[in-house]
């Protein structure tokens, strides 16, 4: 799987249950029930998802297994689907401006590389640690941006998303922002949203810091206060720090692997890592200034060295007593996504038991779940409740 591109910042590394230090938490059907009820109350008794589902269905970056991801495209054909809330990630303009990349390199995801007007910013620069070449958001302005178009990232696995290529704009937070605001008010209920700082120190160490830009924005919007339909998060905790500070609006820390060390630790020589934070002491650290986790789903239930999965942790069990909420990342439909267990046939692109693998986290007591095919979770959801 390709969540190291996708969602974490570091390698891919699949630890088991005993290097998690972690033991069995299965729950059954009247225990999944609680656990969710008493991770939606949170702390004061309405928590920071009051009004959603239990398992809240997130659509990441959108639909993004049906259109390309990050468009208004993706996002408005998720909240169609029904999906509760929408994921956008975020990252700088030269002039400013937030866009909706999931990353500053643009190269995979837009048809930059046919302008041959921007051929001479092609550069190669050092993010995170790691060296990439290819067209970065932060040196073009947005008016440049906008002469762009999206394109699929992964079309060998989703051939049928080529189809929209070139079809929609990136798009600005702001825009998103206003199209929210729009269907919320044709629909009579808010739009949620779920928005991830990307790269946050990389960007406030050439001078373009994403929160505070973020706060302006949510503040302009009405979506600072702690009852705001928005999720905020981060890989880097020192992020969703500052935007407590800056705002009310509920936060998520986000988790790779057990022995990732989020940029910003690295940066500041704390030796923490993630195997650290989801222990008891370090949930406690995270619910002094966020809401909830988002962990990778290998830190809910662990898999194999064949890569089937194996028992639950005790996270979920643990992020709870905490006061936190779980909306862990990334279900996809395709085989190569899934686990071995629920993988159907030799074709890595096509689906496999998607249901099955859904019914098996949701089974752990999760509040939510990043998907790329929200319709499937829906569906999913439905059946979990009704058994």
């Amino acid at each position: 799987m390709e969540q190291a591109q996708e969602h974490g910042p570091g390698r891919r590394v699949l630890l088991g249950a005993a290097a998690l230090g972690a033991g069995a938490a299965v729950l059954g059907a009247a225990g999944t029930a609680a656990a969710g009820t008493a991770a939606a109350a949170g702390k004061d008794g309405r928590g920071p998802h009051r009004g959603l589902p239990v398992p809240a269905v997130v659509a990441h970056r959108g639909a993004s297994g049906y259109r390309p991801e990050h468009t208004l495209g993706a996002y408005q054909f998720a909240l169609d689907m029904g999906a509760d809330v929408i994921e956008q990630d975020l990252v700088p303009t030269r002039d400013g401006h937030l866009v909706c990349r999931h990353e500053n390199d643009i190269t995979g995801t837009t048809d930059v590389a046919d302008h041959a007007e921007f051929a001479g910013r092609k550069t190669t620069k050092t993010v995170d640690g790691t060296e990439i070449t290819g067209w970065f958001t932060e040196d073009f302005t947005l008016a440049e941006l906008k002469t762009l178009r999206a394109t699929e990232r992964i079309p060998a696995v989703r051939p049928h998303n080529t189809l929209y290529n070139g079809r929609w704009e990136i798009p600005s937070f702001e825009e998103v922002l206003r199209w929210a605001d729009r269907e919320g008010r044709r629909r009579g209920r808010p739009v949620w949203l779920h928005v991830e700082t990307k790269h946050p120190s990389y960007f406030r160490g050439i001078g373009l810091g994403l929160e505070e830009r973020l706060a302006k924005l949510l503040r302009r919007y009405g979506r600072h206060r702690k009852n705001a339909p928005v999720f905020l998060q981060s890989f880097e905790p020192t992020s969703m720090e500052r935007m407590s500070r800056l705002v009310s609006t509920p936060r998520v820390v986000l988790l790779w692997t057990a022995d990732d060390r989020p940029w910003d630790f690295r940066e500041a020589g704390d030796p923490r890592t993630v195997a650290d934070l989801v222990t008891p002491e370090g949930l406690a650290w995270i619910a002094g200034f966020a809401q909830g986790i988002g962990p990778l789903l290998d830190l809910v239930i662990p898999k194999d060295a064949a890569g089937r999965l194996t028992t639950p942790t005790t996270l979920v069990e643990d992020a709870h007593r905490a006061g936190l909420v779980l909306h862990p990342y990334t279900m996809r439909n395709e085989n190569t996504f899934l686990p071995a267990d629920f993988r159907r046939g030799t074709d890595p692109a096509a689906y496999g038991d998607a249901f099955g693998a859904y019914r098996a986290y949701f089974a752990t007591g999760i509040d939510g779940i990043f998907t790329d095919n929200p319709d499937t979770a829906l569906l999913a959801r439905e059946d979990f409740l009704r058994d």
